[in-house]
C-alpha cells in the first residue's frame, strides 16, 4: 500500500513538472510572439535604413542613428499634428466620461422607466451601420465637416464601453448605499455625485484610457472629413509625410532608392512618436485598470 501511495505521488509530482514546464515554454513563446516586434521596431528606428532594409537588424541596433527622429520632430506639422491631437484626446475623454458614467448608472437602476427600450436602441448601433456615405451626409447637414467636432462627437460615446459601466455599477455598488443616501435626504444627482462618483473611480480610470486611446490612434474621421492641414491629428500627419517620403514618381534611380531607405525609418520612427504619449499615460491609471475591467466585465 505504501510503495502504491509513493508511485502515485512520484507520478503526480513528474506530471506537474512536466504540466508547468510545457505551460512554461508555451507562454514564453506567445511573450516573444507579442514582445519581440514591438522590441523591432524601436531596435529598428534608431538603426542604419540600409541595414534594416538588408535584414542585419535582428537582435540588436545596427549603426546607431537618431536621424530618423531628427527628420520627424523637425517639421513643424509633427508638432502641430502632436497639439491637435491632445486637444482632441482631452476633449473627447472629458465628453465621453460625461456622458458615458452617467448613461451606465441610469443603465443599471432597474426602476428606471423604459430600461429596456433604451437598451434595445444602443444595441442596434453595435451591429448595424448606416454605412460611411450617411454618416459623411450627417456630418455635412449638421455642418461638422472640416471641423474640430467631426474629430470629437462620433468619439463622445461607446457602446461597448457604456455597457461595460453598466455592468461595473450592478456589481459593485451595494443598493444598500442608495437606501442609506435616500435616508439622509440626497437626491438622485446628490447620490450619484458623492456616493457612486467616488465609488466608481476604477471604471472612470479605464474609460478614461479607452477613450484616450481610442481617439489618440484614430486617423481615419480626420481622413474623411477634414480638409484644414492645420486641423490634422497626428496619426494623419505621419501618413501624410510617410506617403510623401514613398513618392517616387519621376525620380532618377539613386533618388528613389534614396526615398525608400527614408520611408523605411521614418515608418519605424513614427510608431514610437506616436506612442510615447499613451504609453506615458499607462502607469498613472495601472492601479485601477484591472479592478475597473474585471469588475466591469463580468457579473456574478
Amino acid at each position: 500500500m505504501a510503495d502504491n501511495t509513493s508511485n502515485l505521488y512520484k507520478f503526480d509530482k513528474g506530471s506537474n513538472i512536466f504540466f508547468y514546464t510545457i505551460n512554461t515554454f508555451i507562454l514564453l513563446l506567445l511573450a516573444f510572439i507579442v514582445l519581440y516586434p514591438l522590441y523591432f521596431i524601436i531596435i529598428a528606428s534608431i538603426s542604419d535604413p540600409d541595414a534594416v532594409l538588408a535584414g542585419k537588424v535582428f537582435l540588436y541596433p545596427v549603426n546607431i542613428t537618431l536621424s530618423g527622429f531628427s527628420k520627424i520632430l523637425e517639421k513643424s506639422d509633427v508638432w502641430k499634428g502632436y497639439l491637435n491631437t491632445i486637444i482632441y484626446t482631452i476633449l473627447t475623454v472629458v465628453l465621453s466620461l460625461l456622458v458615458t458614467i452617467p448613461a451606465g448608472w441610469a443603465l443599471s437602476r432597474k426602476n428606471l422607466m423604459f430600461r429596456k427600450a433604451f437598451m434595445v436602441y444602443f444595441i442596434i448601433p453595435m451591429f448595424f451601420g448606416g454605412g460611411l456615405i450617411p454618416f459623411y451626409n450627417v456630418m455635412s447637414g449638421l455642418h461638422l465637416v472640416n471641423t474640430v467636432w467631426a474629430i470629437i462627437l462620433p468619439s463622445v460615446l461607446s457602446v461597448w464601453n457604456l455597457f461595460m459601466t453598466k455592468t461595473f455599477f450592478e456589481s459593485s455598488i451595494p443598493n444598500s448605499l442608495i437606501e442609506a443616501a435616500k435616508i439622509d435626504g440626497a437626491g438622485h444627482f446628490r447620490t450619484f455625485i458623492t456616493v457612486v462618483v467616488p465609488l466608481a473611480k476604477p471604471i472612470i480610470a479605464v474609460m478614461a484610457l479607452y477613450y484616450a486611446i481610442g481617439q489618440w490612434n484614430s486617423y481615419f474621421n480626420a481622413m474623411i472629413f477634414l480638409q484644414n492641414e492645420k486641423l490634422y491629428p497626428l496619426q494623419l500627419v505621419l501618413k501624410e509625410i510617410l506617403i510623401a517620403t514613398e513618392s517616387t514618381v519621376g525620380g532618377s534611380g539613386e533618388t528613389i532608392l534614396e526615398q525608400y531607405r527614408l520611408a523605411t525609418q521614418i515608418k519605424y520612427v513614427s510608431v514610437i512618436v506616436s506612442s510615447i504619449p499613451v504609453l506615458m499615460l499607462y502607469p498613472f491609471v495601472q492601479k485601477y485598470f484591472e479592478q475597473g475591467v474585471m469588475i466591469g466585465s463580468l457579473k456574478e
